[in-house]
């Protein structure tokens, strides 16, 4: 009898240890203090943007402040670099784009990391098509117009973009095929310098997402948005499909990953915190002003498998256009 109740003692003290540590390992999935967002674009593009909008609903989530890095250069690829290498413990987790997990495995003959070998997933934040700016005082009213001069004059115009291999560059690249148009690439260190340029007319136009900003500033305006169908915050402005640019479409996305290694349960809490920041009706609503579509909250594995689909036609897109970043 003793013996049985000492065996019945050490399961009931086994499973007990069990539920604690259970609890414990919820607890403290993520290590304590501040976490750190790598973002390879610099501060006041789309990328960034989206970075502070989602990491500041998370930060209430967690309990924990989420610090930006904004770390630019070559395509996104500098700050991909820097994340891959990072302590895999859910201390660094890295804003993740169709450019550094798509677009820059094409334009690239060589990489410094794998984007699914060197990373883990958490989740999708959003997605955002691209919309044609051009200055306020461009003398262009309309896609047509741009084309025909660019018809006209091979070579004269020229479009901007966040850097060689960003989504900016690839859209310009696309639309100069599917345009027959000769159009020259300026890349800039960033989105937020490129549509300096363009405000101040030094760049003729731009395709690019987190368009809303600069519209509502007055100092561009848009002629069509890459997409099936208008957006509902640019009722009047046409699609390429409409503008006369057959089958041209992009679809930017921006989610975020961790280090690959990265312990499951900190993946799994964070993914929590990010899907609890999406269904927040305010970050809703800045994300539309923002001109992205909301998206259904994705658990960890979902995710995954969202990126890795969408690869294939990222690289496609690189085909498509020609492009090469070496």
């Amino acid at each position: 009898m003793a013996r049985k109740v000492s065996r019945l003692f050490r399961i009931a003290t086994g499973t007990a240890a069990m539920v604690c540590s259970t609890l414990l390992s919820a607890q403290t999935a993520l290590p304590s203090g501040a976490i750190t967002m790598v973002v390879g674009w610099p501060a006041g593009g789309p990328s960034d943007s989206f970075a502070r909008l989602v990491s500041a609903q998370m930060s209430k989530t967690l309990g924990q402040s989420i610090v930006i890095d904004n770390r630019a250069g070559a395509g996104g690829n500098i700050g991909s670099d820097i994340a891959a290498r990072a302590k895999p413990n859910g201390g660094t987790i890295m804003l993740a784009t169709a450019t550094s997990h798509g677009l820059n495995s094409a334009l690239y003959s060589r990489l410094n990391y794998d984007p699914i070998k060197d990373f883990a997933p958490i989740g999708l934040i959003t997605t955002s098509p691209g919309v044609m700016l051009v200055p306020k005082d461009s003398p262009y009213r309309s896609v047509a117009e741009l084309v025909a001069k660019a018809r006209a004059q091979p070579g004269q115009l020229n479009y901007g973009s966040g850097g060689v291999g960003s989504s900016q560059h690839l859209a310009g690249a696309v639309f100069k095929k599917l345009a027959n148009v000769d159009v020259a690439h300026i890349p800039f260190k960033g989105t937020a310098p490129a549509m300096t340029d363009l405000m101040a007319g030094r760049v003729d136009f731009i395709i690019t997402t987190g368009a809303l900003p600069f519209i509502r500033s007055g100092k561009v305006r848009p002629l069509a948005v890459a997409a099936h169908q208008r957006l509902p915050v640019l009722p009047d402005v046409p699609t390429f499909e409409e503008a006369g640019v057959k089958g041209f479409y992009t679809d930017s996305w921006y989610g975020l990953v961790a280090p690959a290694n990265t312990p499951r349960p900190a993946l799994e809490k964070l993914n929590a915190a990010l899907n609890q920041a999406l269904r927040d009706p305010e970050l809703q609503k800045q994300f539309s002003e923002q001109g992205s579509l909301l998206v259904k909250p994705m658990g960890v594995d979902e995710y995954w498998t969202f990126v890795k689909k969408q690869m294939p036609s990222a690289a496609e897109q690189v085909r498509i256009s020609g492009a090469k970043a070496d």
